[in-house]
């Protein structure tokens, strides 16, 4: 894999190669784990590989919201909607992104959420 410059908050310029990922968590190092992933330690990736994501690069394209389901699905458990905003943070990094903490994406889930229930009425 070829280097890929890092700015100094540890994020990849706009442009970059889809698929060729850094994190500033591992200090610009490649992204090969899904521990590696910002926002992603051993329970996150635990979650993501009971619902069969076993690397970083399949979360690319994934719908953030449909994976969060299937963990519901999985575990018969209702799980704190931080979960889901860490899952959105991983899909958006993975499909280019910049690295963003899991709280940035709060807001999105909200008002996704508060429309998909207005619709469903």
């Amino acid at each position: 894999m070829s280097a890929i410059p890092i700015d100094r908050a540890g994020v990849s310029p706009p442009g970059r190669p889809k698929g060729e990922h850094r994190s500033a968590k591992h200090e610009g190092r490649p992204v090969i784990a899904l521990e590696d992933l910002p926002n992603v330690g051993p329970a996150v990736a635990a979650d993501l590989r009971l619902i069969g994501i076993r690397a970083p690069g399949a979360l690319a394209g994934r719908d953030p919201y449909a994976l969060y389901e299937a963990l519901n699905r999985a575990t018969g458990v209702r799980h704190d909607p931080c979960v889901l905003d860490t899952f959105i943070a991983v899909v958006r990094f993975m499909d280019g992104a910049p690295a963003q903490p899991w709280w940035k994406y709060t807001a999105e889930r909200k008002r996704v959420l508060a429309a998909r229930a207005a619709g469903s009425r």
